[in-house]
């Protein structure tokens, strides 16, 4: 499960800059590195390191003008011998018009899992995006046909935005979602927060979380988030 891990601020740009680059310009084949720690690894709301902080890496590959493909790796604690987590994605991000599409499928696993635990998964998600004067607005919806712990099709709504703050290098950024999983188990989530580009390769973010869902324990309570994240 992905955290924000300056989702918010890294995401919007880069899909922001894909829309507004050439075709011809992208080159066949690209490699991104990314490393960085946060003080909890949240992911829609929900610690996944039962509130102590991650570390992460991954690699991004941009294929011709529009595809991408990547992993990603960080500790996790579920409070089970689960130790980390390692995602698979793959996707395409067309534009049409204004507007900046995602549409790609992504896959959880879990290393040192229980067994019988079910934690691994796929979904699929679509995504779009546009620019509003400064600022970037988008939406995104996630499916899965069988979520986490093997709980049924679950799906995943949400709407985004990032604003740059004048020339400075700070950009607010914020997110409202809803996770419904067959059950007891749907709840809304939001973050609202700032990112800093201390250079063109490190970033850093600090984040407020929340859910409106409490009775299942302190790990998805209000938290503050903050994180690094360098990439080349």
């Amino acid at each position: 499960m992905k955290t924000l891990k300056l989702a918010m601020v890294a995401a919007v740009g880069s899909i922001a800059l894909a829309g507004a680059a050439h075709a011809e310009d992208a080159p066949a084949f690209k490699l991104a590195f990314n490393v960085g720690a946060n003080t909890d690894y949240v992911f829609r709301g929900i610690s996944q390191t039962n509130e102590d902080p991650s570390i992460f890496g991954g690699v991004d590959a941009t294929i011709g003008s529009i595809g991408y493909a990547g992993v990603w790796v960080s500790n996790v604690d579920f409070g089970n011998s689960t130790d980390a987590e390692f995602d698979f994605y793959a996707g395409i991000k067309p534009t049409l018009g204004a507007v900046n599409f995602d549409i790609s499928v992504l896959y959880y696993g879990y290393t040192s899992q229980p067994k019988g635990s079910n934690e691994d998964y796929f979904e699929a998600k679509i995504g779009a995006s546009t620019a509003v004067g400064p600022a970037t607005i988008g939406a995104a919806f996630f499916y899965s046909p069988e979520f986490f712990g093997k709980t049924g099709d679950a799906t995943y709504y949400e709407v985004n935005g990032a604003l740059p703050i004048g020339d400075t290098k700070f950009t607010v950024s914020g997110a409202l979602g809803y996770q419904q999983v067959k059950g007891p188990g749907d709840y809304a989530t939001w973050n609202v927060g700032v990112g800093y580009a201390l250079t063109d390769h490190i970033g850093l973010d600090v984040r407020y979380i929340d859910t409106d869902e409490h009775k299942f324990g302190s790990i998805y309570d209000s938290r503050i988030v903050g994180g690094i994240k360098v990439v080349w």
